[in-house]
């Protein structure tokens, strides 16, 4: 495999890094794993789904995510046995965090290329080294049809982002919510060059599928979003998908992801949805 830039990061599985909210060390694997397997849910599009949920002993091997007008994505499989096995660690976190690929052309949507452009160097470098070690499963799920036009790039070259301190504060929350588990994402008006960012946590946002038609709710901090919820409301909808009246919440929101938030980590994103700026529902 050709060196990459992360290999002079110490991409490794026994390099350790501090987690100070959590007084303990991990590897960069582990950080990778909890990242992967927990807030940023990319199971949620990149593993097969059975009716039963995820497919077991598929895991991020590519599956259809979206089949509209417009495009028909199909998430690739990243397990070893894929192409991504012939990339350097430098052109996987290139096409993690800007969607460009090494032959230089564009990903397409919905990866959340908006948010993942904000992802730090060191959590990409442990994205990539848990990216090395998931059991390797051969399958081909097929490749992206774009009926539209895919822009040249989704910004300038990322060069460097700082790891954000970790701890329950709004500041590592916005960061959480943000470029890692991409909630800004789905829970903004979608516009046809990708979220409105100047409506953050608006809502509004139509998902379809087999469950028919879910509308990402309100999640700012006036009487239209989060208000009337309680932190332990938030908790429990966030991680379990009920509501407090004990009503199920519809996907596609990963909540079996979401459910491996850490305590800390979850207090932060909770921190953060209480100053986005009030904002009525979108009508």
């Amino acid at each position: 495999m050709k060196a990459g830039l992360y290999t002079l990061w110490g991409l490794a599985a026994l390099a350790a890094i501090a987690v100070p909210h959590d007084t303990m060390a991990e590897t960069l694997v582990e950080r990778g794993e909890y990242l992967v397997r927990g807030p940023m849910g990319c199971g949620n599009c990149h593993t097969p789904l059975g009716p039963d949920g995820p497919v077991a002993g598929q895991e991020l091997a590519g599956r259809l995510v979206e089949k509209n007008e417009q495009f028909t994505a199909i998430a690739p499989n990243i397990t070893p046995a894929s192409r991504i096995a012939t990339w350097s660690d430098s052109e996987l976190a290139r096409a993690i965090r800007e969607g460009i690929r090494p032959d230089g052309s564009v990903i397409g949507p919905p990866m959340p290329f908006t948010f993942y452009r904000g992802l730090s160097d060191d959590d990409v470098a442990a994205i990539v080294a848990f990216l090395r070690t998931v059991p390797a499963v051969e399958n081909e799920p097929g490749k992206s049809v774009y009926n539209i036009p895919l822009p040249p790039a989704y910004g300038p070259p990322v060069t460097t982002v700082a790891a954000p301190k970790r701890d329950a504060t709004a500041e590592y929350g916005a960061y959480l919510a943000g470029p890692v588990a991409h909630c800004l994402e789905c829970h903004s008006p979608m516009t046809p060059n990708g979220p409105d960012l100047t409506r953050l946590g608006q809502g509004g946002f139509e998902f379809h599928g087999p469950w028919g038609i879910s509308v990402a709710p309100n999640i700012t901090s006036g009487e239209d979003g989060i208000a009337g919820y309680s932190d332990a409301d938030l908790r429990m909808m966030i991680t379990q998908g009920k509501r407090p009246d004990g009503s199920a919440m519809m996907p596609p929101m990963p909540y079996g992801y979401l459910a491996k938030f850490t305590d800390g980590d979850l207090d932060a994103v909770i921190a953060y949805l209480r100053t986005l700026p009030p904002l009525p529902d979108v009508k």
